[in-house]
């Protein structure tokens, strides 16, 4: 990955992860770097997932975690580090889309028309050889931005529809038709 460089070079040492959290929120830096190493894979994954860009996924990476250093002292710990800083990398995420005018390609017109919400067999949770992984890999990064945002979000992550809804500013009807959309341009993409 280029170059994440955001603290200074220190001497890597274990820590809790529990207590690292605590002392980064307190300001040491040493601590968030570890923090950092810990979780910046499944960032970085998250990201890359959601844009579909390496670079831009790297950029945003480093969003994140500029973003978590200033917010870390609002972490309350009700859930887990890792949870808090998943929902906060969909944040940077979905905010850099609408801030870049990306929001208004999300939904075509007739999308909210789409009826029929059934899972379709062979194209989620079906575990698939390697070759055909990278179809599937492929295929998702040639959805339109709308249905593989909800794609990612529903069968990727597993955010429920009001999830989505609340996160991306639309009804979780309009979500569930994203998702169908995606389904039936997976599925017609892999069978080809």
């Amino acid at each position: 990955m280029a170059a994440l460089a955001i603290f200074e070079a220190t001497s890597p040492q274990s820590g809790n992860g529990d207590s690292d959290v605590a002392r980064a929120a307190a300001g040491d830096r040493s601590a968030f770097e570890r923090l950092y190493r810990e979780n910046v894979n499944r960032v970085f994954s998250l990201c890359a997932r959601m844009v579909t860009d390496r670079d831009r996924a790297e950029e945003l990476t480093q969003d994140v975690f500029v973003r978590a250093w200033d917010k870390l002292h609002l972490f309350r710990g009700e859930s887990s580090f890792s949870t808090w800083l998943h929902r906060l990398t969909v944040n940077v995420v979905l905010n850099a889309r609408k801030s870049e005018g990306r929001q208004r390609s999300r939904f075509e017109e007739n999308d909210e028309e789409a009826g029929g919400m059934d899972a379709l067999p062979g194209v989620v949770g079906m575990p698939l050889p390697p070759g055909d992984l990278l179809d599937l890999e492929d295929a998702i990064t040639k959805l339109p931005p709308g249905a593989r945002r909800v794609f990612v979000l529903h069968d990727v992550e597993g955010y429920k529809h009001e999830e989505i809804a609340d996160m991306l500013g639309v009804t979780s009807g309009a979500t569930k038709a994203q998702l169908h959309r995606a389904r039936l341009l997976l599925r017609e993409a892999l069978n080809r």
